[in-house]
This record gives structure tokens, sequence and C-alpha cells, in this order.
């Protein structure tokens, strides 16, 4: 049987023969939660069969592609760092996988603050995220302004100081989407193209539902809220300063902001907000304009970029910010509600919703499953699935 990306290409790759077929999986989403959780079932014998509605749904196509932990953390969120601390652990595993390393543009970032109160503010942030893992503490050091110009000398001058955050970089978002579904293809998996309305009319042994804030018009008991925010893409012209070789993370007299490095340029953000509605994606002149303004005094060289996109995603969010990933019911799983993290935790959410599965001719979950999936606190280094 053959299918298609979402992009026209075609997929007809039979599965390897002699991978053991588990059972039949539909997975309701084709961004890259919905796409990892389909590499890792395929990967683990099941057949598999992607519903996706394109580009123009998916949180991840707006997107910065940060591997956050520690600058991911804030007071109060100790399960949801303890889940990201897990994830980005599994996420140089996944990059082999897939096989591409250009979908990687950054290996660290820096975390600076524009003023004394918003250093303090990082102080807090890395203070909380050290009190759960001191043993990091070589991975988070004080930075002077003269070691962060000397780290990036396109920065600005006179910003209080900031924090080496070491191995929390970044991904090309657009790119990692394009080698999930490479890898996918060798796998045999079977795309459909379209919105989902109907769960009962989807075949399979098993269906994850993972369409982000269209998780909840198939799943009403699923409780999600969409935060809008705007991201910028600026590409690099020829008489422009080269994009930052590290992520940026900056408190910026009071307001967050980011800038991540791509090939061509960089990607600006990110502002967040209640959305209006589920189809409230259209970028605010507001929005835009305080992260042109921010980026362009924290990166005076940023101004000779031009701007290539203003774009607005929706990141669905559950109402205690931990992602909500569980079984319904005999049948159906749901992986939703990951927020501004939905990249970062796609590893960790693979490898629960492997646990997770329950194959038609066996009782219980998987029991190939490596435990450490079903434990995020578990000190063994895992794998990505």
């Amino acid at each position: 049987m053959s299918g298609e990306t979402a992009s026209g290409e075609q997929i007809a790759s039979p599965m390897d023969p002699r991978t053991e077929r588990v059972g039949e999986l539909s997975v309701i989403g084709g961004g890259v939660v919905g796409l990892t959780c389909a590499l890792s079932a395929a990967d683990r014998g099941w057949r598999v069969r992607v519903f996706d509605a394109g580009p123009q749904e998916r949180a991840a196509h707006v997107a910065g592609g940060m591997l956050g932990c520690f600058a991911e953390g804030h007071p109060g969120e100790d399960r949801l760092l303890a889940i990201s601390r897990d994830s980005v652990a599994r996420w140089p595993a996944l990059l082999e996988r897939l096989g591409d390393p250009t979908v990687r543009t950054a290996a660290d970032s820096l975390l600076i603050g524009a003023a004394p109160a918003d250093l303090e503010h990082l102080r807090t942030q890395v203070r909380f995220g050290l009190s759960t893992s001191p043993g990091d503490a070589d991975r988070l050091p004080a930075m002077t302004p003269a070691e962060l110009r000397a780290a990036e000398p396109a920065l600005v001058r006179g910003v209080a100081g900031g924090f080496h955050a070491v191995g929390e970089g970044s991904l090309d978002n657009r790119r990692l989407i394009a080698a999930l579904q490479r890898a996918l293809k060798s796998r045999g998996v079977i795309w459909e193209c379209g919105r989902v309305t109907d769960l009962s009319t989807i075949p399979g042994d098993q269906v994850l539902v993972a369409a982000g804030l269209g998780s909840r018009r198939l799943l009403p008991s699923v409780e999600l809220r969409g935060e809008k925010g705007e991201i910028l893409r600026l590409r690099r012209t020829r008489w422009s300063v080269p994009p930052p070789t590290h992520v940026i993370r900056a408190r910026w007299h009071g307001r967050a902001l980011y800038l991540v490095p791509r090939d061509d340029g960089v990607v600006v953000g990110a502002t967040q907000y209640e959305a209006y509605d589920d189809g409230d994606r259209m970028p605010l002149a507001g929005g835009v304009g305080d992260l042109l303004a921010d980026a362009a005094e924290l990166m005076p060289g940023l101004r000779t970029y031009e701007l290539a996109e203003a774009g607005a995603g929706i990141r669905p969010s559950s109402p205690d910010g931990v992602p909500v990933v569980r079984r319904v019911d005999e049948r159906i799983l749901v992986a939703a509600g990951h927020g501004r993290n939905g990249i970062a935790l796609a590893p960790w959410t693979a490898a629960r919703v492997a646990a997770l599965l329950r194959p038609p001719d066996r009782r219980g979950p998987d029991s190939r499953v490596d435990p450490i999936a079903t434990d995020s606190t578990d000190n063994r280094e895992p794998t990505w699935n």
C-alpha cells in the first residue's frame, strides 16, 4: 500500500519483511511529536499509518527548535524539568537514527540578562534547575559581559551578564520534519493527507491522537488551551554579520527573547499570549514590532538582515504545563499539551507512547519496551527509543 508525505513525496517502500509485525497503529498528527511517535512504533515493528492535516496546523512549523532543559526550567515546574532533562538526553540518539547532521543548528545556549533585574531573574531560574540536579553545575557556568561578547562578538555592549548552558542546542524544525518523513518512508509508513473529524472511522489496532490543539476536537475530555506566539525568520544578506553560533536566550528588559541560528539567518521569538480561537494564526503588528526592536537591540547587526517571514503558531498547553501522554481507552491514546516544548519533549513522548501501546495478541503493554521509557527520573542513560 502506498501514500505520500504532506509535500507530495510518494511513500511506497515496504516494511522490512524481517521485522516482526506487532500490530497496526494509526497516528493522528503530522507534527514532530506525532512523527517521532510514529517512527518509534515503526522501528518496533508496528505497521503505521499517519494522518496529516498539513503544515498550516503544526505548532512545530512555527518554532525555534530549541532543546532546552535548564534554560526552560522555572520554579514550580519540577515535573516538567525532570521530563525535559530525560528527553533532551535522548536527542543525540534520535538524531543519529535520522542520519541528517544538518538538522542540528547549535550545540549550546547563552542565557543573557539585559539589566541587573533581568540577570537576577535568570539566576532564580538557574538556582531552581540546579536544586533538582546539583551535579550539573558545570553545565551552567556564569559568564561576565566580556565573556559573553567573546563567545558572540555581535552582541551589544553593556549587558548585565549571563550563563552558558552547555549542551542545550537547537534544531532546524522544518529540516527535522523532513528527516522524520524520510525515515518513516523507509519504514513503509502509509500517509493520509487531510484532517480527521471522527475517530470511529480510523483503522488500526491502536490509535494515537497527537494533533496538537486539534486533539481536543477529537477528545473533548482532554483539557488543552491555545497559547499563541509570533516568530520571525531573518535572512542574512551579503552585508550582514554572521548569525550567532549559539542559541541566544535573553531576558530583555522584562521580556523573553531568543535568537536561534539557521544556515541562512536566524529565527527570532517569541511572544506568548492566549489565542482567541484555534484559527488565530495571523501575526500581530505589536508582537512583530517588539521582537524586531528587542532583537536589533541585543544584536545590532541584525538590522541588515531581511525579514523573510513573520508567522504565528498556536502551542497546545495543558493546565499544569505537563504533557498529556496517556491511554484514553483500550484502543485510543493521546499525546498532546506540550506547550512551548513540543520539539524538545518528542523523544520522551515517543518512549512513553511505546510503553503504553498494546499489541493485539498480547495482554498489557509491549513487553519489549525498555522500562527506562516509563520513568523520566531514572538515572540510567536513556536511548531515544
